[in-house]
């Protein structure tokens, strides 16, 4: 671990005790997380803290897909069969956990990061919604100081989303100076911070993905599909 993430204290970064979170029935395998960042510049900051986080969490544990969103076209009805749509979709489908991380720009998040969130509907794919139940931690990158706009944005969405939005959250200011010519992140309280939400990010969804199914389940929903078994039987004894 020493040579390829310099920056961390191997004696102090735990991996998740699944058994402390989780019941002996519950899934064993190793926490499935997609990782979804907001920029398509050849030195994207959002991909370099992606990829720092996405070696965090595979040291804890965790099996992790990053969706790279180059070719991804804006939603509309002629693209829903588009190959990177597809494979977006399919990849929140296998996910329990995701990341977002994206750029500051103009206030707000990125239009690349939004254009992902839109193309993952809250519909059933195939009897299975691709986000509901899922956790979720965020992450952004600033320019100039330090801002949490797009944090405060994705927030919302992962809750319009129907994700277990976690507590703790990243943002980097000035992230030109945070990262070496390799696309590294220095060692600073920043880079720890990453760590910090990884780590919550994993116990949160070893906690809860096991009765994720349990835990979206909604009063309103149930109604609504005994009344459309009602109707259908009712249709078919006619």
């Amino acid at each position: 671990m020493k040579d390829g993430m310099p920056n961390i204290n191997p004696d102090q970064l735990n991996p998740p005790d699944t058994e402390r979170l989780a019941l002996p029935d519950e899934p064993q395998h190793p926490p499935r997380v997609l990782m979804l960042y907001g920029s398509l510049r050849a030195r994207s900051y959002s991909r370099f803290l992606t990829y720092e986080a996405r070696r965090v969490l595979e040291a804890l544990g965790a099996e992790v897909r990053v969706f790279d969103p180059s070719g991804l076209p804006l939603v509309s009805e002629d693209s829903e069969k588009h190959p990177k749509v597809e494979e977006l979709r399919q990849l929140s489908l296998w996910s329990e956990a995701q990341v977002w991380c994206s750029p500051e720009r103009h206030g707000a998040m990125t239009g690349v990061m939004k254009t992902q969130i839109d193309w993952l509907p809250l519909a059933p794919i195939g009897g299975i919604r691709p986000t509901q139940g899922r956790t979720l931690a965020l992450m952004q990158v600033c320019g100039g100081s330090q801002s949490y706009n797009s944090l405060n944005q994705m927030r919302v969405l992962g809750r319009w989303m129907r994700m277990i939005t976690i507590p703790n959250q990243s943002s980097v200011p000035k992230a030109y100076a945070e990262f070496d010519e390799q696309g590294r992140m220095l060692p600073s309280a920043y880079y720890n911070r990453v760590v910090d939400v990884m780590e919550e990010l994993m116990k949160f969804t070893l906690l809860t993905r096991g009765r994720s199914a349990y835990l979206v389940d909604r009063y309103s929903e149930r109604v609504e599909s005994a009344e459309a078994l009602s109707t259908r039987v009712n249709i078919r004894s006619i």
